[in-house]
């Protein structure tokens, strides 16, 4: 019977001086002006080139991050492996705009590529597309690349041309990829560049998969669509369902904007979309491979069951659970435990250039409601069990 209460199994691995770390940095994200003040001070720092790497790298980048090199994060991916966890190596460097950067990103990604081919514990590579392309590009083509100028529309194709290389290289290597979800006013662009890359690699198995975001009020009926498209189109349907990751900044730019939120009404509406997408995948697994990226209980739970239900084997490689490093060790752990598929997202990059996934993910920390305290009160949990 899965416990996610069991903090004895989802902190086997940590030692006296990792859980006290992790109490004070969730301590911290707990506050959101502490929070806040953390963005500001660590900004200023590093426009005044202050030494501040070296705190950085022993905190936030230790906990959440698995080292500034693939080479490096190898070491956080063989502790995980020794719970039956897996990896999802993750270039987190955000912010780049000129093609020099661009084709490095590929190179990068193509790496992770040949790092999950001769390494078992590394099922899955992951891009944004944003790493790889100008976002103005994909926000004016979303709506349909009839907008581009010529020039405009040369940068687009060569979006193409290194999504094409990256999906190329995971279908030759039999290594499934993941297109991480955006902003929805350039989702439809990434939806239509991952549907095509599907279409070609997908034949056989699931190498592409798309993220779908069910915080929008629309994606469960995106979901059913593309399902319904793939069975059409005889092509296998890779998917990661996520809850999203860009509500506030959404909701100001429909307000804005004056249009009607794409974000569902309230949290309950969220969670429900995700638990209904949950019982669409399974149901349709023959035709769809999927990921569940969820640190919430009950949704981790339902799939359990639902596996369960359908008589799908708890180490069937088309339904994997998925974490953050550093975040819901209780899930994770206490899933592998129990013979599931899991991985965690292990992000990685220079520790200057990895700041601003570090900045988000202590913002969503922050605005996620719950969140940091059951963290933080399993962690306490674990540390009273070991006193005594």
């Amino acid at each position: 019977m899965i416990s996610f209460d069991n903090t004895e199994v989802a902190f086997r691995g940590k030692s006296k001086g990792d859980l006290k770390r992790a109490y004070w940095l969730f301590k911290v994200v707990s506050s959101p002006a502490m929070v806040k003040f953390g963005k500001w001070a660590t900004n200023v720092a590093l426009r005044l080139r202050l030494p501040i790497k070296g705190i950085i790298k022993k905190t936030i980048f230790r906990q959440f991050c698995g080292g500034e090199s693939i080479q490096e994060s190898l070491s956080a991916s063989k502790e995980l492996a020794d719970r039956n966890v897996k990896t999802i190596l993750d270039y987190s460097i955000e912010g780049k705009t000129n093609e020099e950067d661009f084709d490095k990103t590929v190179q990068e990604i193509i790496e992770t590529i040949k790092e999950g081919e001769k390494n078992e514990n590394i099922p899955f590579a992951v891009f944004k597309i944003t790493g790889i392309c100008l976002f103005e590009i994909l926000e004016k083509s979303n709506d349909g690349i009839e907008a581009l100028t010529a020039d405009e529309k040369k940068s687009y194709d060569k979006m193409v041309q290194r999504v094409t290389s990256i999906c190329k290289e995971a279908f030759e290597r039999n290594v499934p990829i993941f297109i991480d979800a955006e902003e929805s006013w350039i989702q439809t662009t990434i939806d239509r560049v991952a549907y095509d890359m599907s279409f070609e690699f997908n034949q056989e198995k699931a190498i592409v998969y798309n993220t779908v975001q069910l915080y929008r009020h629309d994606r469960l009926g995106y979901l059913k669509s593309e399902i319904a498209r793939s069975e059409k189109e005889n092509f296998k349907l890779g998917v990661k369902l996520v809850r999203g990751a860009y509500m506030e900044k959404e909701r100001a730019r429909a307000e804005r904007k004056g249009y009607p939120s794409p974000i569902q009404p309230n949290k309950a509406a969220a969670d429900k979309d995700f638990n209904s997408a949950l019982k669409v995948v399974v149901e349709k697994i023959d035709r769809v491979s999927f990921c569940a990226g969820t640190h919430n209980e009950e949704s981790s739970m339902l799939l359990v069951e639902l596996l369960k239900e359908y008589g799908i084997d708890s180490n069937d490689p088309r339904a994997y659970f998925a974490q953050l490093l550093g975040m819901s060790d209780h899930i994770s752990f206490n899933l592998a435990d129990s013979g599931l598929m899991v991985a965690k997202y292990v992000p990685y990059g220079p520790i200057r250039e990895v700041l601003p996934y570090l900045i988000r993910r202590a913002d969503e920390n922050t605005s996620v409601a719950g969140q940091t305290s059951r963290e933080l009160s399993l962690i306490m949990k674990e540390r009273k069990r070991r006193k005594m």
